[in-house]
């Protein structure tokens, strides 16, 4: 019989445990980047669970970078090494709902650095895949509907645009649990979600004008309620 998932943290314990189990599977088998790791199914009957628990919890090593999935083919192991995929599995298990305030630390910090080089080093493209999250935000905003991942949409599209691969990829590995924590703690519950349109618009428009300082500016004055919210919680 299946591992039945009843509430959230059961969930997330029971993602963990297979998450774990994963990384001893790579292990054991010695399974080298590129090289294919079993089928959900088989993993399912494995570590019996269903494969929607197996699903979940391989999209999650595949947005940290540890596994690649690729239609028709499978899932495989990612170009790094054992001992670094190792120490990277360690740190997504220790995730906690308590490290919010860091999380939210973290993810000022690179955002501040990644407005200023995405506003010199921004494309048309980039402009236009910023300006599409924008607008899916305001929709759902405008309509009372949840857009957190609407929200961090339009943020990795400015990180995309910085041209920086590791800050792209930290932001990336970090906005999964951004998600999980915005939604734990309601924060655009808290009449930030209209102000965020406005806000939003602001940051586009300097990034459009490349202007770095302006562009710095415009972002952390989106990101004041948030921060003050977070010390208040």
């Amino acid at each position: 019989m299946k591992l039945d998932t009843q509430t959230k943290s059961e969930s997330s314990s029971i993602q963990n445990e297979i998450i774990s189990n994963i990384g001893e599977l790579i292990n054991v088998k010695n399974l080298e980047p590129g090289d294919k790791l079993p089928s959900e199914r088989t993993l399912s009957e494995k570590f019996n669970v269903s494969r929607s628990v197996i699903r979940d919890a391989i999209q999650k090593l595949e947005l940290y970078g540890l596994l690649k999935s690729r239609p028709q083919s499978g899932t495989f192991v990612a170009n790094i090494g054992v001992i670094a995929m190792n120490g990277m599995i360690d740190d997504i298990l220790r995730l906690e709902d308590q490290d919010f305030k860091a999380l939210v630390e973290t993810r000022i910090l690179l955002e501040l650095k990644t407005v200023r080089l995405a506003s010199t080093r921004r494309t048309k493209e980039d402009l236009e895949n910023m300006k599409s999250a924008l607008m899916a935000y305001s929709k759902k905003v405008s309509n009372g509907e949840p857009a957190v991942e609407e929200d961090l949409l339009f943020h990795l599209a400015i990180a995309k645009a910085s041209k920086n691969a590791t800050i792209n990829t930290f932001m990336l590995m970090i906005t999964p649990e951004i998600i999980t924590n915005f939604e734990t703690h309601h924060v655009c519950d808290k009449g930030l979600a209209l102000k965020g349109i406005e806000e939003h618009e602001a940051i586009y428009n300097a990034i459009e004008q490349q202007n770095p300082q302006l562009a710095k500016q415009k972002m952390k004055d989106h990101f004041s309620e948030l921060y003050q919210y977070c010390y208040n919680v």
